[in-house]
């Protein structure tokens, strides 16, 4: 048994009521509800009481919302009508999470709602792009073309994202490095060398003394060391997720040395890539750019992008919206221009998300090239320190011991 919130009508006093109700189905639980003599208005899964554990176990990842778009496209293109689709791709889904879902999805289907609706009751896992594909597809007969072009999205979206999680894989495995070579250095040859002087009642060079002082703290006070990294992190979390964090988060993507040029391009790629795919389903401009915006992941340049709609929707032409805006790259409004003059919008947005594609292969690859020096350099000079620190002593002691010979 699941356990509802619900929002009904009661039928005898034509109030309405906010409560919850035990139900092994979104189904079972508005006719529970319509037997008591109410008429369901919304009812919701309350994942209050479900473990974040569990939750991150069960998580519904991008792998499996591709295989199951693919999927879907691939059995309503044969030609099986919706609900035998769904019935089959949940034989084949393991997740335990994505299988509710899709059991929900096909309960809401069977009961006479559309498709978008059905899969608008998830929004944590069918993003608005999604959705009005869905819609478009399913209002225009074409919903197996509109899947496609979801299958399609979904997979150069990820693609795209591996690359760059593969650029920043290598800097990430060298500062663990640094990390790991600091924290041997400091816990077991420091305090030898310390322990060394002490007992011969040497001074110990400035670089030396901060060594051990790095040392101490990290053997005596580790506890407080990870207490205060764990605090730090938990606080960083939270603001992120503050108005004021992601408007942050977004400028620093936008503004990072040897990154931003990386960042601005995804964003111009995604919006064509978003764009093209909406337009070519049927979805109105002011729609899409407004869903176009969310799809972005950065606040700054969806804010620009709405800008541009508002301007669209005084009767501008969308190439002259976008052009002033300073996050959007001029190539975009060139080519929408191109497509405005031939009535090729989507076509043209299709070419520059091409473009940019391979624009942002080159700067992933520019960026792994220049970063691995920078590393070098890093690596060098922390290694260096600890190995002057150690060594600085040890000449010393022996400078002392030859001059009293």
């Amino acid at each position: 048994m699941r356990k509802y919130n619900y929002e009904a009508k009661d039928s005898k006093t034509n109030k309405i009521v906010k409560a919850s109700v035990q139900a092994d189905s979104e189904r079972s639980a508005a006719k529970l509800l319509i037997d008591q003599g109410f008429t369901p208005l919304i009812i919701k899964e309350d994942e209050s009481d479900k473990s974040k554990l569990f939750s991150f176990l069960n998580r519904i990842t991008t792998k499996d919302k591709i295989v199951f778009t693919r999927q879907f496209a691939t059995l309503i293109a044969a030609g099986l009508p919706l609900a035998t689709s769904l019935h089959t791709i949940l034989e084949q889904t393991e997740n335990k999470r994505f299988r509710d879902i899709i059991q929900d999805v096909i309960a809401s289907v069977e009961g006479g709602r559309t498709l978008a609706d059905s899969f608008g009751k998830h929004p944590e896992v069918f993003d608005k792009v999604f959705l009005a594909l869905i819609a478009a597809g399913e209002a225009s007969g074409t919903l197996d073309q509109s899947l496609t072009r979801l299958a399609n999205q979904q997979e150069k979206d990820e693609e795209t994202m591996s690359r760059i999680r593969g650029a920043l894989t290598y800097p990430v495995i060298v500062l663990v490095v640094i990390l790991g070579v600091m924290a041997f250095m400091l816990l077991t040859v420091v305090p030898q060398v310390a322990q060394l002087y002490k007992s011969l009642g040497k001074e110990l060079p400035l670089l030396t003394k901060l060594m051990i002082a790095l040392a101490d703290l990290a053997i005596h006070w580790w506890w407080l060391m990870i207490i205060a990294l764990g605090a730090a992190i938990f606080f960083i979390a939270q603001w992120l997720k503050t108005e004021s964090g992601i408007y942050t988060a977004a400028l620093i993507k936008l503004n990072v040395p040897m990154f931003k040029n990386m960042f601005r391009k995804l964003y111009m790629q995604r919006f064509a890539r978003t764009g093209q795919s909406l337009l070519s389903s049927g979805v109105a401009m002011l729609d899409m750019l407004s869903i176009t915006g969310e799809a972005l992941n950065n606040v700054i340049v969806q804010k620009s992008v709405e800008k541009a709609a508002d301007k669209v929707k005084g009767g501008k032409a969308l190439s002259e919206a976008l052009a002033p805006e300073a996050y959007i790259l001029p190539l975009l409004p060139q080519m929408i221009k191109i497509g405005e003059q031939s009535g090729k919008i989507d076509e043209m947005l299709g070419k520059v998300s091409i473009i940019y594609e391979r624009e942002l292969d080159e700067q992933i690859k520019a960026i792994s090239t220049a970063i691995e020096p920078v590393l070098m350099v890093v690596l060098a000079v922390v290694a260096g320190s600890m190995v002057a620190a150690i060594l600085f002593p040890i000449y010393n002691l022996v400078n002392t011991i030859t001059t009293v010979h």
